[in-house]
């Protein structure tokens, strides 16, 4: 994998990179499809502890027929929120960790949550149409679909360090400005002591 533009939030620019590569159709497929199920288990999990609740109560057959409505309300909100949140803060959602990708407006920067609304909206308009509107990332020589036109926004490869990499870069770090401090306390310790010596001649003099 090529390295990828750095993630930057609320549009500022992020640092520069070699060309990134563009994700294909297949990678999206899967992450889209472990982000499905996470907002599934989620909304499966809330639903059955609400209803455990709710069959403890004896609530008229009309207040029954709101609150699934309200149900069916909250399921569209957290759906679109789940993608709309990690868009616009991260540029990844689960999903999109798990495949090494990133969702970036066209300069290389994180979205924010209006662009990241608007793909989400774009998201399901694609799909309307039996998917067609993802058909475009097959030839598009960015790898852009519908949604990815609508926003202006492209899916490129976000290489992930491991935690023991990320662990030894930190660790490599601190290594490298310790030595620093030693090296600059060691040429300074010189140099005072050439500075004394002067003021002690000055002084006898």
């Amino acid at each position: 994998m090529s390295a990828t533009p750095a993630s930057a939030h609320d549009g500022q620019p992020a640092a520069p990179r070699s060309e990134p590569r563009y994700v294909g159709l297949a990678t999206r497929v899967v992450a889209f499809a472990f982000d499905a199920a996470v907002i599934n288990v989620v909304a499966i999990l809330t639903g059955l502890g609400a209803s455990l609740i709710l069959s403890l109560l004896h609530l008229p057959s009309s207040l029954h027929t709101f609150l699934i409505g309200l149900a069916g309300a909250a399921f569209v909100l957290w759906s679109v929120g789940y993608f709309v949140v990690f868009w616009s803060t991260t540029g990844q959602t689960p999903g999109a960790r798990l495949m090494q990708i990133r969702m970036l407006t066209a300069d290389g920067t994180v979205m924010k949550p209006r662009r990241a609304l608007v793909r989400c909206a774009g998201t399901v308009l694609a799909a309307l149409p039996l998917f067609a509107g993802f058909v475009p990332i097959l030839f598009d020589d960015r790898r852009r679909g519908f949604q990815d036109h609508l926003a202006r926004t492209v899916v490129v490869e976000a290489e992930q360090l491991s935690i023991a990499s990320a662990r030894r870069a930190t660790m490599r770090a601190r290594y490298d400005a310790a030595k620093a401090v030693a090296s600059t306390a060691e040429l300074g310790q010189p140099l005072g002591q050439d500075n004394a010596a002067g003021g002690l001649h000055e002084r006898q003099v």
